[in-house]
């Protein structure tokens, strides 16, 4: 059976990057997707924990844009979650504060019901969030216990208070994060890179999908030809049924998306206002994702009207209610997108699907991270000023950069995370 229950399978409703990580292995766990700070039988006392905590880090995110007020309140929180250097490689493996002050609610008590409730029914647990590996080992869950990890580089608190003792497997979605958790203490056989877990509906067991999209949207940011000439051996091995010859002018869809706490909502909306001429002549088409946040699609929509396309098919907003259903409607748009603008959160990992990856400024040190590994793999670009998008968006479509970020993100970044995943489990 498709849907056969095999993983209990635990995210945590913060933001998007943990139930992002999680929707793809859907059919590991049932179609069940739990969440550590909202599940059913939850206890009182542990839900306003949880809703002070998630209160906190939305006000502080969006505070950051304040002027010097705002950016010192994001610097004192994001010190305490700060990645140290990768380089030399060295013992990492003292305690923060930060999980101190977590391991000494979990010892009251946070999450115990929860990691009891899933003891009973002798499947493993799966989590993206690293606070339920804390939970699961200290209140000692009865199974196998496994951990996605969600970023391209990681802090300490993805590893538990005895991390040489922890019988915690990890999914690493690359060679650094499987560096960084020996760094911290996680021994070398319990971490296992697989890859990030993107959806398989962009995919395709034989990545029939994945490179479907891809001819087309190599076609979409290459109009001169540019890119497509240069290397044209290149695109033919990897693409066989492009037309290297064909220069074909599409206009190329852009889909800005902002993040969990609607921050960067702005960028979106400057975005529009500069390209608004462009859509009207059919140059350009702009998605702009407001995920399960109504407010950001009120932003969005009254942004919309102010620039007088309301009637212009070349504009979308990108909105759900519930977030999974959101993950939907936003994994079917990306097969129709051919550039995405986002901060260096998750979605950095969505280049490994061939689409180039415009940055917005990193909200916190592990978006730094992200930035950085985006930048090695040659999958992302650095925002310029968005004030002036409408000229530099077509220098770039014009010189076949975006072209070859969407090939470098497909060729050096792993794609088959949910596939390698699936197999692990396939096993047992």
């Amino acid at each position: 059976m498709a849907n056969e229950k095999k993983i209990n399978l635990v995210a945590a409703d913060m933001g998007y990057g943990h139930q992002r990580a999680a929707y793809p292995l859907f059919d590991l766990s049932g179609r069940e997707l739990i969440t550590a700070n909202n599940y059913p039988g939850i206890l009182e006392w542990e839900t306003r924990y949880w809703e002070k905590s998630l209160s906190t880090y939305e006000k502080i995110s969006r505070l950051k844009k304040v002027p010097i007020l705002g950016a010192g309140v994001f610097a004192i929180m994001d010190y305490f979650q700060k990645i140290k250097p990768f380089y030399p490689f060295r013992d990492l493996s003292a305690l923060t504060s930060q999980q101190l002050l977590l391991y000494k609610v979990i010892k009251k008590g946070l999450g115990k019901k929860l990691i009891d409730d899933l003891s009973l029914n002798g499947l493993p647990l799966v989590t993206t969030f690293f606070a339920v590996v804390y939970m699961a080992e200290y209140h000692n869950f009865q199974g196998d216990i496994y951990c996605v990890v969600c970023d391209a580089d990681i802090s300490r608190a993805w590893a538990p208070i005895k991390p040489a003792n922890s019988r915690t497997k990890y999914f690493a979605p690359n060679q650094r994060v499987r560096k960084r958790l020996m760094m911290y203490g996680i021994k070398a056989e319990n971490i296992i890179v697989t890859g990030f877990p993107l959806p398989m509906e962009n995919i395709g067991a034989k990545q029939e999908i994945v490179k479907e999209d891809l001819t087309r949207r190599i076609n979409a940011l290459d109009p001169q030809g540019t890119y497509r000439q240069t290397e044209k051996a290149l695109v033919k091995k990897i693409l066989p049924d492009i037309l290297v010859d064909e220069f074909k002018v599409k206009a190329p869809i852009i889909t800005f998306a902002v993040g969990g706490a609607g921050a960067q909502k702005e960028i979106g909306a400057l975005i529009l206002e500069k390209l608004a001429l462009k859509i009207r002549e059919k140059k350009v088409n702009l998605n702009l994702v407001a995920g399960s946040r109504p407010e950001v699609a009120d932003y969005f929509k009254e942004a919309i009207e102010k620039n007088g396309l309301s009637k212009e098919e070349g504009v979308k907003i990108i909105f759900a209610a519930k977030k999974m259903d959101y993950f939907k409607a936003f994994n079917l748009a990306l097969r129709k997108t051919d550039i995405l603008w986002t901060k260096p959160s998750e979605l950095s990992f969505y280049s490994a699907l061939g689409l180039p990856i415009i940055m917005s400024t990193p909200v916190g040190s592990q978006e730094d991270f992200n930035r950085e590994w985006l930048m090695e793999t040659g999958g992302g670009l650095d925002s310029r000023d968005p004030r002036y998008v409408n000229e530099w968006l077509f220098d770039l479509l014009n010189s076949g950069r975006l072209a070859r970020a969407a090939m470098d993100g497909f060729l050096n970044a792993e794609k088959m995370g949910t596939y390698n995943i699936t197999k692990h489990f396939s096993k047992k």
